[in-house]
């Protein structure tokens, strides 16, 4: 053997070496790429690396992409308070006045002030009422402050209100008044923060900003307040629970364009129907990890679906190559290649759940109506599982009781604690539930949850189709292949203020009625499209398969071994009835751009969120980038920044950029687009 091919193959051992150590230090338990439909890359001839994601919430940043094209930036936390808006009257008053004495001091000398004496006309009528000692005992009131009930009983309700009238004419409002159950009046000093005092001081002069526009510029009252939402390792239904339990309303009343994930920072578009900006601006003092802002009246709500995608700033820290390549080479390649060629469109990891048991099994077994079997598979006992669950998911299994499961089952486990809830209320036949105590459990869990299992099923044979895709035809676009028609029609316009009571939940079809058809050979010839337009449809009952044999028989053997036809997807459940949709086989990102930083300590800031920018503009610093400089030390990482459209997961786009298994990182990559 030559010493040079010798040489090439101890280098290709040393790669495959580093590669394994690299592996075996990443691998986790769980559901694997390859168990969902992942199996292949659009650019298998680039080197690849391995990084750690998300190891802070920072690590990840996420701007809504409104459907005007501009990013959902947090440049302001709301209107000034109350005490804020008054302090800066007052200033700019001083100003106006020309009076820079400062506070406490004084250029001249003040008089003591003279004692509050009552108006003799006033104080004639109010004695002619209470008699000379209770007027005098209300006096005394503002010399010592305290209670003070009266012994004048008077029924009449408008008589009552000339007395309270009188008493705060007469003391210039310094004694506030109440009538007691016995319809006599308790008097006491009239204190700042008293009920009546902050009716008195609500007006005009509470609803302009600091230059006096009225509304603090927000033009007139609308049905809808839109606001920017900033969040810090929440998910958006959390933080819209968050705010629907402050503002005492339905979580559904909150709307949103879509959802964003836990594990990052965000900012997105949010909406109230009906509420004042004050009501809301004021929950700012009161939230964590949680900031409104750029607040708007509008005339129409949110709904799902109304954005064009998702910005994201994703930080890769520790990163390792998989060869002897260095990162520099390895990115430029992998950055080019995902420029022009883009990823293929998989549904990403999350889809399928974070737990032993993929949801797309579960899924199948209720497209099957195997109630029971799809029952206990979400209440199996698993590896990867919420920890709380452990003890309810063991008693279910070995003793089948629901009432003793559910007492056990946290809450937070809506599907586990919907089953068993329900199930503890029915009686059992033999040793176990009937098929149909199943099935009323699984219509317990909420819908948008118990069709996730059948759309993770659709989303899996998808997956498997589109990698078989890629191998037999790559980037290259044959006969057969479907695209959509230029025309659909809306399924809906906006919701309207009178909606806000409807359900806000995600519809099984989508916004539009979608059509796709086949390519003609002429087409092909032509070039008329590209590998960008090719769409493949997950299985239902309302779309056309494309033509190629070959994918058609994939479509089939996928799901013949599970029992189930792509061609009879209706269900005698309506709502399991699967419509099927259209997907693009390849997403291309907008914007994209990449960093290679040095850096010293494993949680230093590499980039800057929108609160940080927004903190630092506010003290008087320059902000020329959000992605920081490096700085000396041996850890290197890279920053990803990229613009995808509403379906695509930035999972998958670093899974092509780096060449590795996603699943492999499990929570740490649980990203939920839009």
């Amino acid at each position: 053997m030559s010493d040079s091919k010798r040489s090439v193959e101890d280098s290709s051992d040393a790669i495959e070496l580093k590669k394994q150590k690299i592996n075996s230090n990443t691998e986790s338990k769980g559901i694997q790429e390859a168990d969902v439909g992942i199996t292949t890359y659009i650019s298998k001839d680039i080197g690849g690396f391995v990084g750690t994601l998300k190891q802070r919430y920072t690590d990840f940043l996420v701007n809504e992409i409104g459907l005007d094209g501009e990013v959902v930036h947090f440049l302001d936390d709301g209107i000034n308070d109350k005490k804020e808006r008054r302090r800066q009257r007052r200033e700019k008053e001083r100003q106006e006045n020309g009076d820079d004495q400062p506070k406490g001091e004084s250029a001249v000398a003040v008089e003591p002030p003279k004692p509050f004496e009552i108006d003799p006309a006033k104080r004639e009528q109010l004695v002619e009422l209470f008699g000379p000692d209770e007027v005098t005992k209300f006096v005394e009131l503002i010399k010592t402050p305290g209670t003070f009930e009266s012994q004048k009983v008077i029924d009449d309700k408008a008589t009552r209100g000339k007395v309270h009238q009188l008493v705060r004419e007469a003391f210039e409002g310094r004694l506030e008044t109440k009538t007691t159950p016995k319809n006599t009046f308790s008097f006491s000093l009239n204190h700042p923060k008293s009920r009546s005092n902050r009716r008195s001081n609500q007006g005009p002069q509470d609803t302009v900003d600091e230059n006096g526009v009225e509304n603090w510029g927000l033009g007139p009252y609308k049905p809808f307040l839109h606001f920017n939402l900033y969040k810090e390792n929440k998910d958006t239904m959390e933080a819209a629970n968050l705010l629907a339990r402050f503002l005492k309303v339905q979580p559904r009343v909150v709307r949103f364009a879509g959802t964003k994930d836990r594990r990052g920072v965000t900012v997105q578009r949010m909406c109230l129907p009906r509420f004042r900006v004050e009501r809301v601006n004021s929950l700012n003092k009161a939230l964590r990890g949680m900031k409104l802002g750029s607040f708007a009246y509008e005339d129409k709500s949110l709904s799902l679906g109304d954005l064009k995608g998702n910005e994201f700033i994703i930080t890769l820290r520790d990163v390792q190559a998989i060869s002897d390549e260095p990162i520099e080479q390895i990115m430029e390649k992998a950055v080019e290649s995902l420029k022009t060629n883009g990823f293929i469109n998989y549904y990403g990891m999350q889809r399928f759940g974070t737990f032993s048991i993929s949801t797309h099994v579960i899924g199948k077994e209720i497209l099957l109506s195997n109630w029971s079997r799809a029952a206990n598979l979400i209440l199996s006992v698993q590896e990867l599982v919420l920890p709380e669950s452990l003890d309810a998911r063991t008693i279910w299994e070995t003793t089948r009781s629901a009432k003793d499961a559910v007492e056990k089952m946290p809450k937070k486990c809506i599907a586990e604690w919907c089953l068993l809830n329900h199930l503890s209320q029915c009686s059992k036949s033999s040793d176990d539930y009937s098929e149909n105590d199943y099935f009323n459990a699984i219509m317990k869990i909420p819908r948008n949850l118990r069709i996730m299992y059948g759309h993770a099923y659709q989303s899996y044979v998808w997956n498997c189709v589109a990698s078989r895709r890629i191998e037999l035809f790559g980037m290259d676009v044959v006969v057969g292949d479907l695209v959509l028609e230029e025309t659909s029609t809306s399924m809906g316009d906006n919701k309207t203020a009178q909606d806000d009571d409807d359900d806000f939940e995600e519809d099984v079809r989508t916004d539009k009625f979608q059509r796709a058809r086949a390519i003609t050979q002429e087409e092909v010839d032509q070039k008329k499209f590209t590998i960008f337009d090719v769409v493949l449809p997950s299985p239902g009952f309302d779309i056309k398969y494309p033509s190629n044999e070959e994918l058609i028989n994939t479509y089939k053997s996928v799901m013949v071994k599970d029992g189930l036809d792509p061609n009879e997807m209706y269900r005698k459940v309506r709502e399991f009835s699967f419509a099927g949709s259209y997907r693009k086989i390849v997403a291309k990102p907008n914007n994209l751009e990449y960093h290679i930083r040095t850096y010293a300590e494993p949680t230093q800031q590499l980039v800057l969120t929108d609160f940080d920018i927004l903190q630092k503009k506010r003290a008087g610093e320059e902000v020329t980038s959000q992605i920081l400089p490096s700085t000396p030390g041996d850890r290197t990482a890279v920053i990803l920044k990229l613009q995808l459209d509403t379906s695509a997961y930035a999972t998958m786009a670093l899974r092509e950029v780096m060449k590795a298994d996603t699943s492999r990182h499990g929570k740490m990559c649980d990203v939920q687009l839009a």
